[in-house]
Order: structure tokens, then C-alpha cells, then sequence
């Protein structure tokens, strides 16, 4: 994965970025809604640093997710987690759920998982960009900078027809026209020696005593 690609590589590619305006809330057909969902965690505030351990560098695990009340008239959600800084044509997703229930008001840590009893809820799993039925951990090349990680949570009109394995170009297909409402939360993340050593020792410092 990403963080194998050497320092220098990083360094030379640090311009060379997919962009934000090719996240999935920025295609046509979906755009922003007006209504919007407050979409947070009690694990980062929107524009922090992820904990490590919800990266590569870490346990590798999904981070707990919260959302406020849906617009009316929604029939479900469905939640992308893409990173439009990574040095690739298209973002990177990182995880994509489907068919959350509108009833429900979050996504406890580690449950973006392919196995349902490991997850709980009724929701379904679909492929990151790695093709894998799970949540894919950050992994920024080293030297290439900060990345943003951007969750995007759909409220919809409709229960989108498709597989619990289907991809993100899938979903936008499914999605678009249907969105009543969204959410937005962004966790960041980047590869430096000095920055990964702060944040191991900041999150040491956190932790709760044996």
C-alpha cells in the first residue's frame, strides 16, 4: 500500500492530487443538499488529525461516527468515505456503507467490517477502492502531506437497488437524483517522521491508565 511508496517519491508527488471537486458530494446529479445532517466524532473534530489507530500506522480500525436527525421523507443513508488527496486520477475510497437505517444515529468504532456480526446493524458494506468489503485504513505516502478524509453521508428518498459489494461508481449511479440531505465530516492525516512521533506521544499522554 501507500506507505511502501519511499519519502522522496512522496515529496516529488506532493501536487499531484485527485482534487476535492472529484469527491462524490461534487458530482453532478448529487451535489450538495440544502438540508444538511450534523455529522461528527467523538473520536476527532471536523479538520483534526485522525488518532492513529484508526490508520495503518495504528490498529487499522473505522472510527466511531455520530449523525443528527434526517430530513424528512428519507427512506435511508448511505456513507463514502473518499480521500481526494491521494496521488491517484480519482479519490481514494477508503469505505463505502449502504442501506443504514434511517432510525439509526451512528456507526460505532470498528464497525465498517465485511463480517455482519462483527459490525451489528442491518447496514451492508460495499468495496473500496482496494476492492475489499471493509474500511480501508489511511496510509498517505510519506512526504506527500496532509491528506483530508472526507465522510460524506447521504440521506435519500429511496433504497438504492444494489449489492452489498458494489463500488463507489455504483453508488453514485444509484444515489444521484435521490439525495434529500447530507452530512460532511473531515478527519486528516499525513506521513512525517516528527508528526507521527508528536501524535504517538500526544495519544500516549490521553491514554487512560492500565
Amino acid at each position: 500500500m501507500l506507505e511502501h511508496v519511499p519519502s522522496w517519491l512522496g515529496t516529488l508527488m506532493r501536487n499531484f492530487r485527485a482534487g476535492h471537486d472529484k469527491l462524490v458530494v461534487a458530482h453532478r446529479g448529487i451535489a450538495l443538499a440544502e438540508e444538511r445532517i450534523e455529522l461528527t466524532s467523538p473520536a476527532f473534530k471536523d479538520g483534526q488529525r485522525l488518532p492513529t489507530r484508526f490508520t495503518a500506522d495504528g490498529d487499522g480500525i473505522s472510527p466511531p461516527l455520530m449523525w443528527g436527525d434526517v430530513p424528512v421523507g428519507t427512506r435511508s443513508l448511505v456513507l463514502i468515505v473518499e480521500d481526494p488527496d491521494a496521488p491517484t486520477p480519482n479519490p481514494l475510497v477508503h469505505a463505502v456503507v449502504l442501506n443504514i437505517p434511517t432510525d439509526q444515529r451512528n456507526l460505532r468504532e470498528g464497525a465498517i467490517v465485511a463480517d455482519e456480526h462483527e459490525r451489528g446493524g442491518s447496514q451492508s458494506i460495499g468495496r473500496n477502492s482496494y476492492f475489499s468489503e471493509s474500511w480501508l485504513p489511511p496510509d498517505p505516502p510519506t512526504g506527500h502531506g496532509e491528506h483530508d478524509y472526507v465522510f460524506q453521508l447521504f440521506a435519500l428518498d429511496v433504497v438504492p437497488e444494489i449489492g452489498p459489494n458494489s463500488g463507489r461508481g455504483d453508488v453514485v449511479a444509484a444515489i444521484a437524483g435521490h439525495v434529500l440531505g447530507t452530512g460532511l465530516l473531515v478527519g486528516t492525516y499525513s506521513r512525517d517522521a516528527s508528526e507521527l512521533s508528536q501524535a504517538a506521544n500526544g495519544e500516549a499522554a490521553i491514554s487512560p491508565a492500565a
